[in-house]
Order: C-alpha cells, then sequence, then structure tokens
C-alpha cells in the first residue's frame, strides 16, 4: 500500500488544486496513467501515478487546494518488488487507519469545466466570483468571454516565475559562453529533404536545433543533470524543457521526455504534440516535473542571442537566438552565410566553462553535419 501525493511541479510550486479525478475507487491503474488533473499556477496539468496498482481511497475532493506532498490517494500496488524512484509521486506507509477526506478550504468556487475554460481564455474568476453568488459555471466563464470582458491574470504566473527566478540568481553561480554557427549548410540540407516531403512530414530548423542540443548533450553529459544537496547527478534520460508561449500571454517549459532515444522525425511530431498540448492546457505531470537541461529559442521574436537564467536544480540552459545574414569568413574569402548565436549558461558548482564549450563545439559539429541527425 503507498500514497499518491500531490507532487511538485516544479521549484517555485507549494500548492495546487485538485481539479477532477479522472479514475474511481477499485479501479485499476497502470504506471505513467493519467489519473487526475490539477492547476497550478502555470495551468492545468495532467498528473500520473509511478506504479501498477488498484485505487483504494480518494483522500482530496475535486476543487479542493492541497500544499504539495499532501496524500491525494491510496494506492494498493500490484507489484510488491517495486521500488521507490527519486521522481516518483508516491510515499510506502506501514500502517492504515480509514483516513478522511481533506475538507475544502474558503476559496473560489468554481466548476472543474469552468475552471479549465478561465485558463484558457484568461478569466479571473476572482473579479467573476465578485459578480456571481454560487459556484460558478462554464457558461459563466463564457458569458464573459463573448462580452469582451476578459480580463488578463498573469501574476499568478508571473509571480511563480519571478520565486524561481530569485531562487536562481541567489544560489547558483553562472557562467556563459557564446558562438556563432554557420547554418547555412544545415538549412540547405533540411531544405533538400522536405522537398521530398508532403507538407505534413516536414522539419522545422527548431526541431533540427533541438536534435542537434540533444546529440550534444550526449556527448557532452555533464550538463544534463540535477545539482542537489552538493552533488552533480547526472542523468540518464535527457528531458529537454521547451520554453512555449502560451496565447494569453508567458511562457512555460515542459519536458521533451525521453529525446534521447528520437530520431529527427519523432523529434518534430513530439514537439509539435508538446506545443499543441500545452496551449490547450493538457500537459503530464513529468513533463512539468522531470524536466533535465532547458533550451529557449526567442529567435521568432528577432533576438539574436539569449542568455538564460538556470531553473534549479538543473545546471545548463541553452540559448538558441534568431538566424540572421552575417559576413562569415571561410579561408580567405568572405561571403554571406546564415548565422546563429548559441549560448550556454552553466552552473559553476557543477561544471566550468571548459564542458560549456565542449558542448558549443560539439553541437556546431552537428549543425555542420546535419545528416547524422536523422
Amino acid at each position: 500500500m503507498s500514497k499518491f501525493l500531490m507532487p511538485s511541479l516544479g521549484a517555485d510550486m507549494e500548492s495546487a488544486i485538485l481539479m477532477e479525478w479522472l479514475v474511481k475507487e477499485g479501479d485499476e491503474v497502470k504506471k505513467g496513467q493519467v489519473v487526475a488533473e490539477v492547476e497550478t499556477s502555470k495551468g492545468v496539468i495532467e498528473i500520473e501515478v509511478f506504479e501498477d496498482g488498484i485505487v483504494e481511497k480518494l483522500l482530496v475532493e475535486p476543487e479542493i487546494e492541497c500544499d504539495v506532498g499532501t496524500p491525494l490517494a491510496l494506492i494498493n500496488s500490484l507489484n510488491e518488488s517495486s521500488h521507490e524512484e527519486e521522481l516518483t509521486v508516491r510515499e510506502p506507509i506501514e500502517e492504515i487507519s480509514e483516513p478522511e477526506k481533506i475538507v475544502e478550504k474558503e476559496r473560489i468556487k468554481a466548476s472543474p469545466a469552468a475552471r479549465k475554460k478561465a485558463q484558457e481564455l484568461g478569466v479571473d474568476l476572482a473579479t467573476l466570483a465578485s459578480k456571481v453568488d454560487r459556484t460558478i459555471q462554464l457558461k459563466d466563464v463564457e458569458a464573459v468571454a463573448s462580452k469582451d470582458e476578459k480580463v488578463e491574470n498573469q501574476n499568478g504566473m508571473r509571480g511563480a516565475i519571478a520565486a524561481a527566478m530569485s531562487r536562481s540568481n541567489a544560489e547558483i553561480p553562472h557562467y556563459y559562453l557564446s558562438t556563432s554557427i554557420n547554418m547555412t549548410p544545415a538549412l540547405k540540407w533540411l531544405e533538400e529533404l522536405n522537398a521530398q516531403r508532403n507538407i505534413k512530414d516536414r522539419i522545422l530548423p527548431a526541431a533540427l536545433l533541438i536534435q542537434a542540443s540533444v546529440k550534444a548533450l550526449k556527448s557532452v553529459p555533464e550538463l544534463n543533470a540535477f545539482y542537489k544537496d552538493g552533488s552533480h547527478l547526472i542523468r540518464d534520460e535527457i528531458n529537454p524543457a521547451i520554453a512555449i508561449a502560451i496565447r494569453k500571454g508567458g511562457l512555460i517549459t515542459p519536458a521533451l521526455m525521453n529525446a534521447q532515444d528520437m530520431n529527427l522525425d519523432k523529434v518534430m511530431q513530439s514537439l509539435d504534440d508538446l506545443i499543441t498540448r500545452t496551449r490547450k492546457g493538457k500537459l503530464r505531470g513529468s513533463e512539468m516535473m522531470e524536466q533535465t537541461v532547458t533550451i529557449t529559442n526567442l529567435g521568432d521574436l528577432g533576438v539574436e542571442r539569449v542568455y538564460g537564467v538556470i531553473y534549479p536544480p538543473q545546471v545548463a540552459i541553452i540559448g538558441l537566438g534568431r538566424i540572421v545574414d552575417a559576413p562569415w569568413a571561410e579561408g580567405d574569402t568572405l561571403a554571406v552565410r546564415k548565422v546563429l548565436q548559441a549560448t550556454i549558461a552553466g552552473d559553476h558548482r557543477a561544471t566550468d566553462g571548459r564542458t560549456g564549450a565542449l558542448f558549443l563545439d560539439k553541437l556546431n559539429y552537428f549543425l555542420q553535419k546535419p545528416e547524422e541527425l536523422l
């Protein structure tokens, strides 16, 4: 028997609202199955179980706010020999007495459907609650949107980001490196590849850059790691967090899970799926919990060079800027080439400038030989 706990979906998260159970007592669940949806400052996120079992008891009613680590359910394990992994959201317990369900705290009353729609449309439920003397329903949120009374509510997300970045700046001694990469060979190769494909199977430059970054991290694994309790913990799986802009404003950085096992086509498909689900508020808990490194690409906004701030407990963030036409010396010849500014910010407690330089060198290597990215 084990407890299924409210997971920590980021270093800045202290609590979340259990929006909806997707299972009931007595249901059999499989490892990785989505069992509930929770609302955080970053949006509505699906959370999964990390073991096979039977749902013995649901301890928390929907629409209750719970601190990280709060028991949400009791799971009877189907695999007695299973052991607890570092990033699971369960806790073994020795004795189970009849638990009491958590009672609702004083807070805004809204249906799960209303909360989801408010998140998508940027409607402030607190403002709406002042106008409605009952539980807010989906139709109330839609009515506000139809009258153009939409209120932007970015304070929660901005506050969460601010807390994480303040911690990063206070705790992490950053070092920064940058390099210029000739993208002409890679873009020419990509153009020739896409010319042989139909539109839906074409590869975007963003996927090419992610795949090149993952390949470089395989060669320099020290940057794909956590720094915890004074230890540098290199991860086997490469789960790059991808900075994705959401329509109502702000950035979310979910992970592209197990990118080390993907080919270029799979990276493109997974990236497209991740962006779509992020903007629909359909992320999974593991995608917010298990990022091992971050990739931020602001080139679409015209930014030529990005110096990121590391998100703890990660030890690096990769910055990719806009690809621009620039003079490029090749031997004694000066020509115009497509040039990308790539940067790496590293945690000096875990690695040093040489490690960062090796990564940038490998990134450049793969972008000069893009056929190795397939």
